[in-house]
This record gives C-alpha cells, sequence and structure tokens, in this order.
C-alpha cells in the first residue's frame, strides 16, 4: 500500500482527452491503475474553443477513467500546451553585504526569489520557473554557490508562460465535470519527465512531443533546462495535406497517415499502388505511396525545421550530445526518427514512460509519455507538499476568484 492517495493527470488534447490515475509507490514507482480516453471536442491545438462540448468530453474522460480504476476521483494535475506557451531567461542579481562576503542560503533564496519576479503583461501566467544555473561576480557554470565568497550573486532563471484566458478556459473545463485542478503543467516538460534518464539531462538532449495538433519542445544543456516552447503544428497539419493533396475525407486521410504513412519517401515502394478506402459517394481509386510519402514528409520536414530553427537561434544544437527524443502520437509514424536524424544532424529515438507499471499497452506508447510524466510530476508535487495552500491559491487566482475573508 502507499502511504499517498491516488494522482490523476488530465489531458486535453487535440485528438484526445486523456485521464491517467496512479498510485506513488515508496521507490518512486508508478503504478497505473486506470485510464480513462474520448475523442476530443470542442478542443482544438490543445485550447477550449467550445466549453460545453468540452466539458462532456471531460467527464466521458473521467467517468472511464474511475471506472477503470475502481475510484472516485476528485482532483486532477491538468496539462498546459499550446501555441501561447512561451519560454524566456531571466536573470536575477543581488549583492553579498555580509562582511565576509560568503553566500549562505539566505542568499540563494533571496536572488532566486528576484529571479521569479519577473513582470509580465496581465494577460500571461507563469507555469513554471525554473533555475538554470548561478553566478558568482559573472563566474559562469555555477551548480551552488553556497560557502562561496563574493560580492555579487546571480540566477539565470528559464520562465515558461502562458496566455491567462487560454489556461483558465482548460481549469473551467475540468472544474465543471466536478473535479479540481489542483495544479498545471507545461506537456513538453512532462514529457521529458517520463522519458529522460540523469544521462541524457547531463550530456545535453531535446524532447520533442509531437502531437495532434500541436508540438511542444524542451531542451536540457549542461544538466539543466535551457530552453522550451509550443508550435501549433502537429499531426492534423499532416491529415489535411493528405485530404488536399489527395483530395480525399479527412477521416480516410487519417487513416491513411496511420496504415500507410512515412516521413520518408520508400523508394524501392515509391510507385506501388495504394488503393484509398471507399469515400461514401465516391467511387474508388488508388494512389501511389510516394505520393503519400512525399505529402507526409514535406510537412514533418517543415516542422522540424521550425523546432531546429529555434534551438539553433539559442546556440543549442551543439550541447546536445544524447540528441533527440520523440514523444507524442507523431512518434508512431514511420520513418520519423530517420528525418529528425537528416534535419538536427543529432542521433534520435523514440522516448518511451520509465519507472512506470501497469496497463502495458499505455506505458509503452510515446503517446502516453506527456501524461504520465505529468503524473510524475503530480508525484513530486505531492511528495514536497508544494500542492498545499500556495499552489491551490494561484490556480484559484487563475480563474479570478476571490477567497473569503
Amino acid at each position: 500500500m502507499s502511504d499517498y492517495p491516488p494522482i490523476v493527470a488530465l489531458e486535453l488534447g487535440t485528438t484526445k482527452a486523456r485521464c491517467v490515475v496512479a498510485e506513488i509507490r515508496d521507490d518512486d514507482h508508478l503504478m497505473i491503475l486506470g485510464v480513462g480516453e474520448c475523442e476530443s471536442r470542442g478542443i482544438r491545438k490543445s485550447e477550449v474553443i467550445n466549453l460545453d462540448t468540452a466539458i462532456s468530453c471531460v467527464k466521458i474522460a473521467i467517468d472511464n477513467a474511475e471506472e477503470s480504476a475502481n475510484a472516485i476521483l476528485k482532483e486532477v494535475y491538468l496539462m498546459a500546451s499550446g501555441g501561447s506557451i512561451q519560454s524566456l531567461v531571466n536573470r536575477g542579481s543581488i549583492p553579498i553585504m555580509s562582511d565576509d562576503h560568503e553566500i549562505i542560503r539566505e542568499d540563494i533564496n533571496h536572488v532566486i526569489q528576484t529571479a521569479r519576479n519577473l513582470s509580465l503583461s496581465d494577460e500571461r501566467q507563469i507555469l513554471h520557473s525554473i533555475c538554470q544555473h548561478f553566478y558568482v561576480d559573472d563566474q559562469k557554470g555555477i551548480t551552488n554557490p553556497e560557502g562561496m565568497e563574493g560580492y555579487k550573486l546571480s540566477v539565470d532563471m528559464l520562465i515558461i508562460h502562458g496566455l491567462v484566458g487560454r489556461l483558465r478556459n482548460l481549469v473551467r473545463a475540468a472544474r465543471s465535470a466536478s473535479v479540481e485542478v489542483v495544479n498545471i503543467a507545461y506537456g513538453g516538460l512532462c514529457a521529458a519527465l517520463a522519458t529522460l534518464t540523469p544521462e541524457d539531462k547531463h550530456s545535453g538532449c531535446m524532447v520533442i512531443d509531437l502531437g495532434g495538433g500541436t508540438t511542444d519542445f524542451i531542451a536540457y544543456a549542461d544538466n539543466a533546462i535551457a530552453t522550451a516552447g509550443s508550435l501549433a503544428i502537429g499531426g492534423d497539419h499532416v491529415t489535411n495535406d493528405i485530404s488536399s493533396g489527395l483530395r480525399i475525407s479527412s477521416a480516410t486521410a487519417e487513416k491513411l497517415k496511420i496504415e500507410a504513412g512515412s516521413a520518408v519517401v520508400n523508394l524501392p515502394q515509391r510507385m506501388n499502388k495504394l488503393p484509398i478506402p471507399d469515400d461514401p459517394g465516391s467511387s474508388a481509386r488508388v494512389v501511389r505511396y510516394g505520393d503519400l510519402h512525399t505529402i507526409i514528409h514535406a510537412r514533418m520536414e517543415e516542422l522540424f525545421q521550425l523546432v531546429r530553427g529555434q534551438v539553433k537561434q539559442k546556440d543549442l544544437l551543439h550541447r546536445l550530445g544524447s540528441g533527440i527524443i520523440l514523444t507524442g502520437g507523431g512518434a508512431n509514424l514511420t520513418g520519423v526518427t530517420e528525418l529528425g536524424e537528416k534535419v538536427f544532424g543529432l542521433p534520435c529515438r523514440v522516448g518511451r514512460p520509465r519507472d512506470v507499471s501497469g496497463f502495458t499497452s499505455v506505458i509503452n506508447m510515446p503517446d502516453y509519455a506527456a501524461p504520465l510524466g505529468l503524473l510524475r510530476f503530480a508525484a513530486r508535487d505531492v511528495k514536497s507538499h508544494a500542492s498545499a495552500p500556495g499552489i491551490r491559491g494561484w490556480i484559484k487566482g487563475l480563474l479570478g476568484f476571490r477567497s473569503a475573508s
């Protein structure tokens, strides 16, 4: 038996709403107790576009998870993704005022708080503030300055933030389904928590979570998170391209992508004929595999180039010794790691969740990396008691509630 209550992850994705219930074991292992899914409705690009239909979708996912786990769910951790998620690095600095100029724990706490006190526009909300590296008198690469001597202490803080309105709508959809939101976490960070080893973080790597409507990415360098971001581009763009290019319905295009798609053109197969499943009112016909693969390749290469451009701009590519790790439903696409290696010039692999058991059909799928990573985030939150009044307070503040006094 666990000393902790079950934890619940809720993802409102473009293609699926997913609810996963887990138990925290003493060795930090997670045991999956139940899973619930629902085809997404009222959600596009991981953002709510129709609150009523989104609520009904969330209710189905939660109900299915309750039945699967044989439990009543009252609290959830919620995932945030979408093109509105951005990151920046803010540096905070303080003088060391003691007579001997020795840096103590209070100085470290002070400089961290200074770096976190970033003034954003009213429409944006900080999701995460993550320490990168300290500086003592501008000396770089200090991992722990406590006990050192200096006149100035600085720290670089990675700030991940999103649009308040869009975060509020996600929270409202969950709360209207009769669960309370304990905390919110960025999807890219969740995917990394699920799949990366300490060696990956030390060597440097980038996780790219290929979702149905969005792509999240997060890069580690020098054992710290160096950058993170999200693009409003995902598997639905590939499906739309196939539908338009081959003049078939979206449903048929999605089926072709899953069953016969490839991110690289299969040269021996390119001239072979591929039967197109019958669309209502359309006669049966065939296309060439090469045409299908060329359409998919073009969109996926563009997506990878966009991510590469953002990471290259921050001079990080040469610091990703462990290469690229792909998660999300898009990681199931044939040839996607081969294309990733070509675009980034780095090793590329599919990421699998670590230290999780139960529901084998789920834990071995890259589709579930982000929600399983959200459970890892929740477990840390529970163990550190960070989900107590402070977190609940900012969630209430996010919704515009005022506490009674």
